[in-house]
């Protein structure tokens, strides 16, 4: 769009059902994006607002949240037990879109925690087993060796998840979708809980 042509005077972005249209925009990026179309941005604090992000992969999604799973005993998983709030943040590049969602977590129940760590490949169950996330490494050939003792402690049966490994749920209290306009001219859409958590109340930002 060119200074002389004019800006559109609606917005594209629906005005209810904020968990509708992140489904239809995940699918979007499912099929547009080369890697990793579920990862986002993890912005966590310490209690006094010291506040870490990293990238995470989300693992589900639905009305009650969004879920992904870590090494509870790792810096991130520290914030979370001592502040249990926190923000996502997915961008996809190819698409012109964002999406921010804040709210408290939740961990999720064991026999979940169970499933998931069983769905994943057998050597990323024995990482899991083998890493103290987060914690000094004096040299990755330490890593190395604990991940064979993983193998041969596990060889010929399940892996067993480690107590410290498992999953957390973000239930949304502000969910923001932002779209991409030419000439910075970008078009952004705030959805807000109600009150009881039974609706959103929604309204447009200057961009």
């Amino acid at each position: 769009m060119s200074e002389s042509e004019p800006m559109p005077a609606t917005s594209a972005l629906p005005q209810s059902d904020p968990l509708g249209l992140f489904d239809r925009w995940m699918a979007e990026a499912r099929a547009s994006e080369p890697n990793d179309s579920n990862a986002m941005a993890l912005a966590t604090a310490t209690p006094d607002g010291r506040p870490s992000v990293r990238m995470v992969l989300l693992k589900g999604h639905g009305p009650d949240g969004f879920t992904f799973y870590t090494n509870a005993d790792s810096r991130k998983g520290e914030q979370i037990r001592a502040n249990a709030h926190a923000a996502l943040l997915f961008h996809w590049k190819s698409l012109r879109r964002q999406i921010r969602i804040e709210g408290p977590l939740s961990q999720v129940a064991d026999d979940v925690a169970d499933e998931y760590f069983h769905s994943r490949a057998r050597a990323s169950q024995l990482g899991a087993v083998a890493s103290d996330q987060s914690r000094p490494l004096d040299d990755r050939a330490t890593f190395v060796e604990r991940y064979r003792a993983a193998e041969e402690r596990f060889e010929g049966g399940e892996v067993e998840r480690p107590g410290y490994w498992t999953g957390f749920t973000l239930s949304p209290e502000r969910i923001e979708f932002w779209l991409n306009r030419e000439n910075r001219l970008h078009d952004r859409r705030l959805f807000t809980r109600d009150p009881g958590g039974d609706g959103w109340t929604s309204t447009l930002l200057y961009p």
